[in-house]
């Protein structure tokens, strides 16, 4: 368990430096006035995102999977609140219902056998 909780803790990490890499460059315009500099955070993030995988799969008894689906919800969930507390993104019905289902699925690759 010590292995899963670790690697959504390196995914959520990625999540949100992947947010403010990608989205953050929309609201703050960093792309065009430091171009290197942001395409390299893509080396440690990417070291996140395969600690996050391994430690998963190696926390699930090798089966891939839920590395794929635990990432997938942990991506949708950050996504919604930095998107609400940096842009004001408000979320209408359809986007709630996503939401909500993704947490669902989070909750059961975790929680159930």
């Amino acid at each position: 368990m010590n292995n899963i909780i670790l690697g959504c803790f390196y995914g959520l990490i990625a999540q949100i430096l992947t947010f403010l890499q990608l989205q953050g460059n929309i609201k703050y315009g960093w792309y065009e006035k430091h171009k290197v500099l942001l395409l390299l955070c893509s080396i440690p993030i990417s070291w996140l995102y395969i600690q996050s995988v391994r430690l998963i799969v190696t926390g699930f008894n090798g089966h891939i999977w839920p590395s794929r689906v635990i990432g997938f919800s942990i991506g949708i969930i950050v996504f919604t609140f930095m998107g609400y507390f940096l842009f004001g993104e408000t979320i209408n019905l359809k986007t709630g219902i996503c939401i909500t289902l993704s947490i669902m699925i989070l909750l059961i690759q975790l929680f159930m056998k």
